[in-house]
């Protein structure tokens, strides 16, 4: 085979590889459009979890409130981060009809004690990795932590947002909410 030759195969076979990389990544990703928020609300209230009690808890309970619901795991350091303020948040807005959710990504071991050692005062649900598909679905395309849902009390999703939510950016639209 010619040098030129080849070099020609070779470029052939990167672009073959390189195009099967891409679509792999787009099938993998999911679409860039976010679900649709009515859809994506309907299957969150739709969801049943397990509690720290060994429960299973549905996350309709909460329907008809505005529902903060917060993926997180012990091991996630910018989720230790929030949690604090989402703590303080709920004492501050409980009474005006706001729960907040957190679901764990993580095992039962690990978060029982750690939700006990910090004070979570709402409910704590255990999810494994299956979770994070559920999460995906709801918007975390990426599929990283944290990752946060707000909920209208009609069941839309407000807005999801990846990464530390800033309490001042969920206060502003918890007291829209209300």
């Amino acid at each position: 085979m010619t040098r030129p030759l080849r070099a020609l195969a070779v470029g052939v076979l990167a672009a073959a590889f390189a195009g099967a990389g891409f679509l792999f990544y787009q099938w993998r990703a999911g679409s860039d459009r976010p679900p649709d928020p009515v859809a994506a609300g309907q299957m969150v209230l739709a969801a049943t979890l397990m509690g720290l009690d060994d429960k299973p808890q549905p996350l309709a309970q909460w329907g008809g409130k505005v529902l903060v619901v917060n993926f997180w795991a012990t091991w996630c350091t910018p989720c230790r981060e929030e949690i604090p303020a989402f703590i303080k948040l709920q004492d501050q807005y409980r009474s005006r009809g706001v729960q907040f959710v957190g679901i764990a990504i993580d095992q039962k071991e690990r978060v029982g004690p750690y939700a006990r050692d910090i004070g979570i005062n709402y409910p704590v649900l255990v999810g494994g990795l299956e979770t994070m598909e559920f999460a995906r679905q709801a918007g975390n395309r990426r599929g990283v932590l944290p990752f946060t849902l707000v909920i209208d009390r009609a069941g839309k999703v407000i807005t999801s947002e990846i990464g530390i939510l800033k309490p001042d950016k969920l206060e502003n639209l918890l007291e829209r909410l209300l």
